[in-house]
């Protein structure tokens, strides 16, 4: 996945393994925007929650806690499971995260599987809308 290589290729910090249940998950969860301060999250509140599928074999994202400790401090952790939602053992209930610099997000949940009401939930479209509305428009 998307997120994996971005964490192997040292773009993202941490690491994803395998869900807890060492099987394949398909379905719809909630997360929290914990910051919304990003190009990815511009188009929400901090705390809103976004209704988002997941679909994933490993996908429990991890990083050493001094590493989270650091990301949290510095508002790198942008989505979260919400209580009772962590579909794969993600420490500290991580969804998505950012580099430092804040250009680059790897998230568990599959925000375009969630952007049309004919289909489902469409908590995936306020990452859309927030990248959308964070594109310069030449004159």
């Amino acid at each position: 996945n998307g997120f994996q290589v971005l964490c192997e290729a040292h773009l993202l910090p941490g690491a994803l393994l395998p869900n807890t249940g060492l099987r394949f998950l398909f379905r719809q969860v909630e997360v929290v925007v914990e910051n919304s301060r990003t190009p990815f999250t511009r188009a929400c509140a901090r705390g809103d929650l976004l209704s988002i599928p997941v679909k994933h074999t490993t996908g429990r994202y991890y990083a050493p806690d001094e590493e989270l400790d650091r990301m949290e401090e510095a508002g790198q952790v942008v989505l979260r499971y919400a209580p009772g939602e962590n579909p794969n053992g993600s420490v500290r209930d991580v969804a998505g995260i950012t580099n430092a610099a804040g250009n680059v997000m790897g998230l568990m949940p599959h925000p375009e599987h969630a952007v049309d009401p004919l289909r489902g939930p469409t908590g995936g479209a306020a990452i859309f809308s927030s990248l959308a509305s964070s594109v310069p428009v030449a004159a």
